[in-house]
């Protein structure tokens, strides 16, 4: 009884297999076959149907067996397209590049050369997170421009390195005012000071300069007794230098705040160190502050014909 019931079960099974395999649809058929050029032909056809997926899931069976062989050079090319389209834009700038190293003498390298600096354009994120691919999409639009410096596509790519560039300036000048919210008084001063440097035609300009002020009379404010005289007198030449440049700024009149602050913290100063002199517990007490911070980064970065649909 119970061999003739493993042998019904057997049965059922094996029914069962044929079934599921006979069920196969006509893509899985053909990805499981070794027809490579039904396959090519097919991957082409679905690519045009605008159905990606499958159409890549072929591709990718084809790369490694066509490389090298006639036909190769059309499949990296819409290989590289469909992750584009899938909005892969890592693997699409990957086979784009791939691509244009290959086949330098196509006259579809220009194009594969531009979009792998798009695909890096495109997976650049929002300015307040880490702006290593930024970077990366400016280098490699600049290649593009220094290898194709009369290509139809060298305005886009510069329009392009603007907007990356813009977003690293953002991005310095979210940092640097962020020293300044933390209270790192020192490494605001220095970090406002990098953020002017590096973009000099900045739209801050000035916000950043009023706020070096600000952060300078901070870091003077919270110095040993010994060095305010010093750092009250730069937070004045800074005031003096912002009311010549902006006369008309929003914020003079906080600059000048801060320059009487300034003065009226100098003379303090002298009078605590004059009498630091005649009392030693207070000139010790004095001795033992410590405002030594660490000075923050440049923020620097290192920017058709129609962009494809």
């Amino acid at each position: 009884m119970f061999k003739k019931q493993l042998t019904l079960l057997a049965g059922v099974f094996a029914v069962l297999m044929l079934v599921l395999g006979s069920c196969k649809s006509k893509y899985e058929k053909l990805k499981a076959s070794n027809d490579n050029a039904k396959k090519y032909s097919e991957a082409i056809k679905l690519y045009n149907k605008r159905e990606y997926s499958k159409a890549l899931g072929l591709f990718d069976d084809l790369t490694t067996r066509y490389r090298g062989h006639e036909g190769a050079e059309d499949l990296f090319y819409y290989n590289a397209y469909a992750n584009y389209k899938l909005k892969d834009y890592t693997a699409a700038g990957y086979h784009f590049k791939t691509f244009a190293d290959t086949y330098p003498s196509s006259p579809r390298a220009e194009e594969c050369r531009f979009m792998y600096a798009y695909c890096q354009y495109l997976d650049s994120p929002i300015y307040s997170l880490d702006q290593t691919n930024t970077s990366k999409a400016i280098d490699g639009l600049q290649l593009f421009i220094n290898l194709y410096p009369k290509s139809d596509r060298v305005a886009e790519a510069s329009k392009l390195i603007q907007t990356l560039r813009d977003k690293l300036e953002s991005k310095s000048y979210a940092n640097s005012k962020l020293y300044l919210t933390i209270g790192d008084y020192q490494a605001a001063v220095i970090a406002f000071g990098n953020t002017l440097r590096d973009y000099p035609d900045t739209k801050y300009a000035e916000e950043l300069e009023y706020l070096t002020i600000e952060a300078q009379y901070q870091y003077a404010k919270h110095s040993r007794e010994d060095f305010q005289g010093d750092r009250y007198g730069l937070t004045m030449t800074y005031a003096d230098q912002f009311a010549e440049k902006y006369p008309k700024s929003k914020f003079l009149n906080d600059a000048a705040r801060y320059k009487k602050y300034s003065q009226d913290g100098i003379a303090e100063d002298k009078k605590i160190l004059a009498e630091a002199l005649a009392d030693q517990r207070l000139a010790k007490k004095i001795a033992t502050k410590d405002t030594v911070t660490t000075q923050p980064p440049s923020e620097k970065g290192k920017n058709d014909k129609k962009i494809p649909n």
